[in-house]
């Protein structure tokens, strides 16, 4: 069901004026059928024109569809329908100023004002202590109490608060609120000299820094006609598959430690530095900083390096397949990770959760399979999905991907790759157009949206980091559980704090 939605595909560079331009109520009713009918919210945000305040749907089906409104000051919020909303009118209402009325958990995201100066939809003050005032849901009772966790963390992260209501041990509800930050990293996308913008696309998230990287690079030369070539696609998928592989490596050790079984922690431990290493191999940094750029990559691969890499991954794989096997048959182990933070196939819809979070409850979906960038349409990514929607379903998910994701760099490097070296030249990028970019990062679908004006200046830059969907899932999986299995299920997720509060 796409009625006037306008199918469109991941990186396809479009005219605004193509876009279907609805009224309110047309935008509204097609967009909540086409979502309560199976499809989901990639993007959802509103736009500054000279005429007026816009919102813009992204939704995907089978196919990427897209549309817009122009914005009514106060509307029905589309969530009391259509539960997979819920952020997407949040985040609206605290920039924008716009009121979904009737939401049922309108509550700021990210602790700011809005950005057109109108009066805030929470009637705060922004001069005063926000977060101590934020009104946490609490639930009434003799016997009930509350557990508070941050801001302040002990790790070396990003702050982020944890609100738990408990009847002894059992969480009956957890509240997690972030966006203390305040790192405007989308006013700088947008206002930013255009030179610096992959600079600050890759540190949107430090662990995502090839996702959001390519993203960011794919979005400029769709707007820009800029190709690439094949050998740069290679590299790229390489590096993409590089921090899917040390990202999950590195988290199943650490759900190893949470159950207090040592060896596959410390053995994951090191095997992670060892595919940090192979990304320092490819471009000089451990993280991916500076591989991917828009135009292609800025470093070659040459005959030396590919062999490295190959027997690097070689030697490799052996003691990952070890290491996972030994996590999986250890019994201790199974006891703690099955039934722990169980969330149900219908929650994971209605949450929209992507990602492994989203496949460990039976959603197959997957952005490379799905809409493939890069080499991916040539590669076979299967549909790899538990049912079970616990910590060992997470785990799982993540464990097969790292053996799936060693078999794609084996066949990638299988043959010698040969690609131009970018020189960094600013690229023009075409007038009054929009183009979305999606991405399957190592937490799920990643997504960028550009907006260009008359001048092919951007007049709105939107990222949505999968963290966005999924910090809700964890909160789901405390639900009737014990506050010690906390940090077991916050590890299975994993979730990006500076992903969501850009």
């Amino acid at each position: 069901m796409t009625m006037n939605f306008k199918t469109i595909s991941n990186g396809e560079p479009i005219a605004i004026e193509s876009i279907p331009h609805l009224s309110f109520d047309d935008f509204s009713t097609q967009a909540v059928a086409i979502v309560s009918n199976g499809g989901k919210v990639v993007q959802c945000f509103a736009f500054q024109t000279e005429e007026a305040v816009r919102l813009m749907a992204v939704l995907r089906t089978d196919d990427l569809l897209v549309a817009s409104c122009d914005a009514p000051e106060r509307y029905p919020a589309l969530t009391v329908q259509c539960e997979p909303f819920h952020m997407f009118e949040r985040e609206i209402a605290e920039q924008y100023g716009i009121v979904p009325e009737g939401h049922p958990w309108l509550k700021m995201v990210r602790y700011h004002a809005n950005g057109r100066g109108v009066d805030d939809v929470f009637g705060n003050d922004y001069s005063e202590d926000i977060p101590g005032k934020y009104d946490y849901y609490s639930v009434a009772g003799d016997e009930i109490h509350e557990v508070a966790v941050g801001p302040v963390h002990a790790g070396v992260i990003e702050p982020g608060h944890f609100r738990f209501n408990c009847i002894g041990e059992r969480v009956l509800n957890l509240e997690i609120q972030l966006g203390y930050q305040h790192r405007g990293a989308e006013d700088l996308l947008l206002k930013a000299d255009r030179k610096r913008l992959p600079f600050i696309a890759e540190n949107i998230a430090g662990d995502t820094s090839v996702g959001h990287s390519l993203c960011h690079a794919q979005a400029v030369e769709a707007l820009s006609g800029t190709r690439i070539d094949e050998g740069a696609k290679i590299i790229r998928t390489i590096g993409l598959e590089l921090e899917r592989i040390a990202n999950h490596v590195g988290d199943l050790g650490a759900l190893s430690g949470d159950v207090a079984f040592l060896p596959p922690a410390n053995y994951c431990g090191r095997m992670r530095g060892d595919f940090l290493n192979m990304s320092l191999l490819l471009c000089g940094n451990r993280f991916g900083k500076g591989l991917v750029r828009p135009g292609g990559v800025r470093f070659p691969m040459n005959d030396d390096n590919r062999r490295d890499l190959t027997a690097r991954i070689g030697e490799i794989k052996p003691q990952v397949k070890h290491t996972i096997d030994l996590l999986f048959s250890t019994s201790s182990v199974r006891s703690r990770f099955e039934g722990c933070g169980t969330v149900s196939r219908s929650d994971a819809e209605r949450l929209g959760l992507v990602g492994p979070a989203g496949r460990a409850c039976g959603l197959v979906y997957d952005v490379r399979r799905c809409f493939s960038t890069e080499r991916y349409e040539y590669l076979h990514i299967p549909e790899n999905a538990e049912t079970t929607g616990d910590v060992y379903a997470r785990a799982k998910v993540r464990a097969d991907e790292v053996m799936q994701s060693i078999g794609i760099i084996e066949i990638l490097l299988s043959r010698p790759v040969e690609t131009e070296i970018i020189d960094g030249a600013e690229m023009e990028l075409a007038p009054d157009s929009f183009v979305v970019t999606l991405n399957e990062a190592w937490r799920g679908e990643l997504s960028h949206c550009i907006l260009t004006d008359s001048q092919g200046n951007i007049r709105r830059y939107k990222v949505k980091d999968p963290s966005f969907h999924n910090w809700n899932g964890l909160s789901m999986s405390l639900r009737d559980t014990g506050i010690s299995d906390f940090p077991l299920n916050n590890k299975s997720y994993n979730l990006s704090y500076c992903g969501f509060d850009l």
